[in-house]
């Protein structure tokens, strides 16, 4: 059973510049630490699946992880996959920052998208990072339920360590990498140091987010349970655990058409 805890990111009363710059502070972290590089491979069997020629990821926020893990693939792959962020409160500003740096290889959507309804008009492999654990479980199947009536593939990754020892490291990381990383997002904006520094909004609902993910965080068994829910008999599906270079696991759920 899920705790009825909120999380900041999740409501739409939060002033935009709150929400991005808490957005962004991930991406930054996520990105230079290469936290996802473990689901490569997963990404790219998914795509071997589903023979789709793009991934639409939803729930992308500040664009997450997508621009390191798009340059992983290739590196480690020579796969060249594009992917189009979307997201219910669009950061248009980083996802053109992360097209240009991309060279377009990463592309995005101007308009809000639920993902429990994604428009018929973005075709390809779904994929959620950092994301899952923000639905309770109804709300978990109809994202799933989207996905196969549009009969595409979904790949679901969520990073943490559900236990008392990651949050304290969380509690204590996410003060000092405000501090040092800050000055280095892009795009820059005096609001954020403003929010950061001086009237520090910003690392505070950061810090309470992360800890209530970690909380919310679905174990493999319990997304294999909502997937087969769903679809048991059209859908393969896979889920499990991989481990980055820090220690952090990566519970994942994979689907596709048999």
């Amino acid at each position: 059973m899920k705790l009825n805890l909120f999380e900041f990111e999740d409501k739409a009363w939060l002033p935009p510049t709150i929400r991005k710059g808490m957005l962004d502070y991930l991406a930054f972290t996520l990105n230079r630490g290469n936290f996802y590089e473990p689901v490569a491979p997963l990404i790219v069997q998914l795509m071997q699946q589903t023979k789709a020629g793009n991934i639409i990821d939803l729930c992308s926020g500040g664009g997450g992880t997508i621009e390191q893990l798009q340059k992983t693939i290739y590196e480690k792959y020579q796969q060249q996959i594009p992917f189009v962020l979307t997201d219910i409160f669009p950061n248009e500003a980083a996802y053109k920052l992360i097209q240009c740096k991309t060279n377009g290889k990463v592309t995005y959507y101007s308009l809000p998208v639920n993902a429990v309804q994604v428009p018929g008009i973005l075709k390809g492999t779904r994929t959620i990072f950092s994301a899952f654990h923000h639905f309770n479980k109804s709300t978990a199947v109809q994202v799933i339920k989207n996905a196969v009536a549009a009969k595409e593939g979904i790949g679901v990754f969520d990073g943490g360590n559900k236990n008392l020892f990651f949050m304290a490291v969380i509690t204590l990381f996410h003060p000092i990498g405000f501090i040092f990383f800050t000055p280095f997002l892009r795009p820059f904006k005096w609001s954020r140091l403003l929010f950061t520094y001086v009237i520090p909004v910003i690392p505070l609902c950061t810090m309470w987010d992360g800890i209530v993910s970690i909380i919310h965080l679905y174990h493999p068994q319990q997304l294999l349970k909502i997937a087969t829910l769903v679809d048991d008999k059209n859908y393969k599906w896979q889920t499990g655990k991989v481990k980055n270079k820090y220690g952090m696991h990566i519970t994942y759920l994979l689907g596709y058409p048999k």
